[in-house]
């Protein structure tokens, strides 16, 4: 019995280790020196943002990712959502959980210009404080902007695009190619 018991456990341990590997593989994208070299950076952003978001299955899982990788997905969300429906649609979505570790993220990057507008939004908060809480942060949003105007200007400004957040993501993760 103690034989079988052990066998059961060092199975398990072989798997585990096995499944860990796997894991590991899976978050690395396959042809990353590729996509850095190709001559459409849209492109390759694209693709390194849906493996990313497949990774952590579109941001249900962050922990799956490395901190290099979450960083490169928080800004990813911020210029989709922003892009597609304003800072009021990025607060609202679940991407707006990350607002405060967005601006860190901008930072690492270089896109200083891009951070400042971004903390200008969440300054509309009350303290400055955007929260965590999905459904916390929509009520307040609510109030702050409830005929969505109130970010009108910090949209332009972050719409004109001073600093060119995909070569600026790009670069951040040729530099941290083995986080990837």
């Amino acid at each position: 019995m103690k034989f079988f018991v052990t066998l059961l456990l060092t199975i398990f341990v072989l798997m585990t280790n096995a499944q860990q590997k796997d894991n590991l593989k899976i978050s690395r994208i396959p042809n990353l020196q590729q996509l850095l070299k190709a001559e459409t950076i849209n492109n390759s952003i694209i693709e390194i943002d849906n493996f990313i978001g497949a990774v952590c299955d579109y941001g249900d899982h962050m922990e799956k990712l490395s901190e290099s990788q979450k960083l490169f997905y928080i800004n990813q969300n911020l210029e989709r959502e922003v892009n597609n429906g304003g800072f009021n649609q990025y607060f609202i979505n679940s991407s707006g959980d990350y607002a405060h570790e967005t601006v860190r993220s901008l930072k690492a990057i270089g896109a200083i210009k891009t951070a400042i507008i971004l903390q200008e939004a969440i300054d509309k908060f009350p303290n400055s404080k955007v929260p965590k809480d999905r459904e916390s942060r929509s009520v307040l949003v609510g109030k702050i902007d409830p005929e969505t105007s109130i970010w009108d200007d910090i949209e332009k400004r972050f719409m004109d695009y001073e600093e060119d957040l995909n070569s600026l993501n790009l670069k951040f993760v040729e530099k941290h190619a083995s986080d990837f």
